[in-house]
């Protein structure tokens, strides 16, 4: 029985419902990895006028751990919390995000938070495709509309033009990954667990190739072998 539940290809983008534990290796290699995995928070946001689900698996820092593990050609992107370092291989760079306002956290005996940060592993065919980027993003939060860690359009733009090659979201949750690289004219493939989080994800994806960014520079070609799938 295939572990694929559902597969939409929307223009560039190629969006599958299933556990991704099971999709990735029929996928083989992809060119880059950008993702937001579970990553032990166990965490369910409440402030809203609807609450969200619980995020599924985030109980521990097991998808995380397994995240660093994909097979890529190009470079891996794994948001997380700071604390996590000690959880995964040691990354090339840690990429910090300056939000616009607080994220949780102990509010008497911890300062602050305004960052994200992100995990940064370079492939066998690494190059920056823009030249050497900076290891911080300013950018603020979005209203969390679709998903409780929902990230900006713009922040995920930021990142995969680091890349190169098809990009790959494992956990695509509401899809801003693939509507990202919809935006850039990039490839991208997704895989998301949740039928209800699939379906947010193909409609925002769909609006996007509705709406293109008219100056957008189409993407060069990948001068080096095994970028793409």
């Amino acid at each position: 029985m295939s572990p694929i539940i559902k597969d939409v290809t929307i223009g560039d983008c190629r969006l599958i419902l299933g556990d991704c534990l099971e999709v990735m290796p029929l996928l083989g290699k992809v060119g880059a990895v950008v993702t937001d995995p579970p990553y032990g928070m166990d965490f369910q946001s409440n402030h809203r006028k609807e609450a969200h689900k619980k995020i599924a698996n985030d109980c521990s820092v097991d998808l995380l751990q397994w995240a660093c593990g994909l097979s890529f050609s190009h470079s891996a992107y794994l948001w997380m919390r700071w604390d996590n370092l000690k959880d995964i291989p040691m990354p090339r760079s840690l990429i910090t995000w300056v939000k616009n306002n607080h994220s949780m956290g102990d509010l008497e005996h911890e300062h602050g938070r305004k960052t994200e940060v992100c995990a940064f592993y370079k492939g066998e065919f690494h190059h920056f495709p823009s030249g050497r980027p900076n290891d911080v993003i300013m950018g603020t939060r979005t209203g969390n509309e679709f998903h409780p860690t929902q990230k900006p359009v713009d922040l995920m733009r930021n990142v995969i033009n680091w890349t190169a090659g098809t990009v790959c979201d494992p956990f695509m949750g509401s899809g801003t990954t693939l509507v990202a690289c919809a935006k850039m004219g990039r490839k991208g493939i997704g895989i998301e667990l949740d039928p209800d989080y699939f379906e947010i994800a193909c409609k925002r994806v769909r609006e996007a190739y509705r709406q293109p960014d008219l100056f957008v520079e189409p993407p060069k070609p990948a001068v080096q072998e095994g970028l793409d799938l």
